[in-house]
């Protein structure tokens, strides 16, 4: 990587503004973009389930494909930001949807999860299978996205496509267990309730499609992750119980496979992360891995705009995957 830290502003908010907890609501509460797909695809997965996609094209060469967080979907304020970045950085978007995540339930009994890296999978394959079409694709992610997108490229290693160039990730729990205790402390109380609202009806929609599989017995009385990831998300997925699942899918178990650039910014003052999710251990073993920690931020924040109204993470992101794709092409 031919980029310094120094090359990029560090995130510097306006001083109402540097709290966690404000700059992680401020986001859902008063942005609004309207940035439509120019297409929107319904695509198979090989267990003949679904993925909908939204794609942005303005016949640039190069493809970011954004991967949204737990309970989002592709058209939350931050995916569009990033979208709008994106686009003006001269790089077409594709943002996707998790199963069960576009407004539909999916078919399949599984659903999503924190190491969900075969549907990323699906979603690169067909962003290459159009063959040219794309010289380089990038890769972003947010909170569970951004996990997933870490992992995946992990698991990847070597065999990763060469047109994959590099990725930009934010707010991510690399260490997932933690992050699950973090989010059940009393001062986080109002995410998790959020989260496990939105799960549980979930969960009664998976029912109604599977009703001898998914008891919900007791479901009215979870309050977190740890019984929820070990009543539903766990065996629903090949995993033990919780604790197993969290440890196969922590991301920083994968940052020292990474073979192509990719930043990691989670803020100091994030209210999902625990000490263990700022990998300063692995990343220092990976040179093709930055990690940068802003002071201010909170989960997914960031809020920062410039003339053209967009946040600091989404101009740091396309300055860090243009400074990759630049590198590449002098290569």
């Amino acid at each position: 990587m031919s980029e310094t830290k120094a090359d990029f502003p560090p995130f510097s908010p306006p001083l109402w503004l540097r709290n966690g907890h404000l700059q992680t609501m401020w986001p859902t509460l008063f942005r609004r973009l309207e940035t439509g797909p120019d297409i929107c695809e319904r695509l198979t997965t090989p267990d003949d389930d679904f993925l909908d996609l939204d794609w942005y094209q303005r016949g640039h060469k190069r493809l970011l494909i954004i991967s949204h967080g737990l309970e989002g979907f592709s058209r939350r304020p931050y995916m569009l930001g990033m979208v709008e970045a994106a686009l003006g950085a001269g790089w077409d978007a594709l943002a996707w949807n998790f199963r069960s995540c576009s407004g539909e339930m999916n078919r399949q009994p599984r659903f999503y999860h924190s190491g969900a890296t075969v549907d990323l999978d699906t979603v690169v394959r067909r962003a290459l299978s159009d063959g040219a079409e794309y010289d380089s694709i990038a890769l972003a992610g947010f909170s569970m996205g951004g996990n997933i997108t870490l992992v995946y490229l992990g698991q990847q290693g070597r065999e990763l496509d060469s047109r994959i160039v590099g990725a930009t990730v934010f707010s991510v729990p690399c260490d997932l267990a933690g992050s699950a205790d973090q989010l059940a402390l009393p001062a986080n109380r109002i995410y998790m309730r959020r989260f496990m609202n939105e799960l549980r009806s979930k969960m009664k929609d998976k029912h109604r499609l599977y009703p001898d599989l998914i008891d919900l017995e007791g479901i009215e009385s979870m309050r977190n992750f740890h019984q929820f990831d070990n009543r539903y998300t766990a065996p629903l997925h090949g995993f033990k119980d919780a604790e197993d699942y969290w440890y196969q899918c922590s991301s920083r178990r994968f940052i020292g496979e990474i073979q192509v650039p990719a930043l990691i910014v989670n803020a100091q003052d994030d209210p999902f992360l625990s000490p263990a999710s700022y990998p300063e251990k692995e990343v220092a073993g990976n040179p093709r891995v930055k990690l940068e920690t802003p002071r201010h931020g909170g989960h997914v924040g960031f809020v920062s705009r410039d003339g053209n109204g967009l946040y600091w993470s989404e101009r740091r992101a396309m300055a860090f995957l243009n400074s990759v794709v630049g590198a590449e092409s002098e290569s």
